[in-house]
């Protein structure tokens, strides 16, 4: 069976954290952490390479 179908919780969990490791690494780049925090959350995996590559402001 697929890890997600058995254990939903843990990927939510994962996606959550994710988000908020997100909005940090934003806010160390003087960029808006709630703004990284909601886009992390539809974006997942794809705003974290986004955050790394931006250059700080």
């Amino acid at each position: 069976m697929n890890a997600f179908l058995a254990h939903p919780q843990g990927y939510l969990v994962g996606w959550g954290t994710r988000t908020l490791i997100n909005a940090g690494l934003a806010q160390g780049k003087n960029r808006s952490g709630i703004l990284w925090f909601l886009l992390s959350l539809l974006l997942g995996p794809v705003a974290t390479l986004l955050i790394v590559l931006l250059p700080k402001r």
